[in-house]
């Protein structure tokens, strides 16, 4: 038996939507399949990647593992929604100049969970760092250049407000 769709209402990227879906998606799945927008990543499916990372009223959430039913009335940022216009965000930048990725896959949820973090303790040690992103899991290059990335927008926001994208 299908379940009956439900009308569900969340702000997306700063942009308010009303959606009518099945009550049993995931959020990556309204992200992906209803709204198209794909740079948070499907890979483990068990909340232990950090792929699909998005922020979620202002918390990293793994979109993997929240019905999108319990984001009704909520506010939803991917990395879609990071840059503003065609300025990058601050660790967008980071990330290129300190060559913060290597396929890429795992990038949006490492910016997605690293943004929630620096929204929340704007000048963490490197540990604290270290330990907020042992989420996001890594399976082609190492962990460095992406800490340094962060670690740089934390210790030097001027630099980076500044910056053109």
């Amino acid at each position: 038996m299908e379940l009956a769709k439900k009308w569900i209402k969340v702000t997306v990227n700063g942009e308010p939507r009303e959606l009518l879906i099945k009550p049993n998606i995931t959020l990556l799945d309204l992200l992906r399949d209803y709204l198209g927008l794909t740079g948070a990543k499907m890979a483990c499916i068990s909340n232990s990647c950090g792929a699909c990372t998005v922020i979620l009223d202002g918390m990293a959430v793994k979109s993997c593992s929240v019905l999108a039913m319990q984001a009704e009335g909520s506010e939803v940022l991917t990395v879609e929604g990071l840059a503003e216009g065609d300025k990058l965000h601050p660790l967008q930048q980071a990330f290129i100049n300190h060559a913060a990725f290597q396929c890429g896959f795992c990038t949006p949820g490492k910016l997605m969970s690293a943004k929630a973090l620096l929204d929340e303790n704007p000048q963490p040690t490197e540990e604290e760092l270290k330990r907020d992103m042992e989420g996001n899991l890594c399976r082609c290059t190492g962990y460095k250049k992406y800490i340094e990335a962060i670690m740089d927008v934390a210790q030097h926001p001027v630099k980076y407000s500044a910056k053109e994208g």
